[in-house]
């Protein structure tokens, strides 16, 4: 009897070996293929960017995280993050295709002769500019700036120039780090 039950409780600890191999083995595969959707939607639906520079301080602070939007409906006011010369910028669209942009010296804006409002800047700045204003806004292209127009290098300089369609990553519309920080940008 006793080889008996030895042999059992041998059999019964290899079927549980087995088991259990084969559970950890699910789990395993079910965590790297959760892994690969998630690093897939971050890359081609809602990409991560970690805000690097203080160009667009107020509304955007240094070291905060925020997700984008693969949307092609960008319109004036949106915040979007493009690449410039292997880096990735994140700016507002001031003007798009057509629009004849100007800035006064004070650093206020016009579009097509009208004031922008704009209550996103605490500081009206000409800022870093080699343009020649009036400029117009080449096809195909967004005239973007800082919200910190003193500090921010944007459109306003040959530098950066205008963002390129073929460039835009997406619409900046939520902040998800630092924790409390968290919810819709405006």
């Amino acid at each position: 009897m006793d080889e008996k039950n030895g042999n059992d409780r041998i059999k019964t600890t290899k079927k549980y070996k087995k088991a259990f191999a084969k559970s950890l083995l699910g789990t395993v595969c079910s965590l790297v293929t959760a892994a690969a959707v998630i690093v897939l939607i971050c890359n081609f639906i809602f990409p991560v960017f970690r805000i690097t520079g203080s160009g667009m301080e107020p509304t955007l602070t240094k070291g905060q995280v925020v997700l984008c939007n693969k949307s092609s409906d960008i319109k004036k006011g949106d915040i979007i993050a493009f690449y410039h010369n292997k880096k990735v910028l994140v700016k507002r669209v001031i003007g798009t295709s057509g629009d004849i942009i100007n800035i006064l010296d004070d650093g206020t804006v016009e579009i097509n002769g009208k004031k922008l409002d704009e209550p996103y800047v605490s500081e009206l700045s000409l800022g870093e500019c080699d343009i020649t204003f009036p400029f117009t806004v080449p096809d195909s292209r967004y005239f973007v700036m800082g919200d910190e127009r003193s500090t921010s290098v944007d459109s306003r300089s040959t530098a950066v120039g205008c963002a390129a369609e073929e460039n835009i990553i997406g619409k900046v519309y939520m902040q998800v780090a630092p924790v409390g920080s968290f919810g819709k940008i405006k």
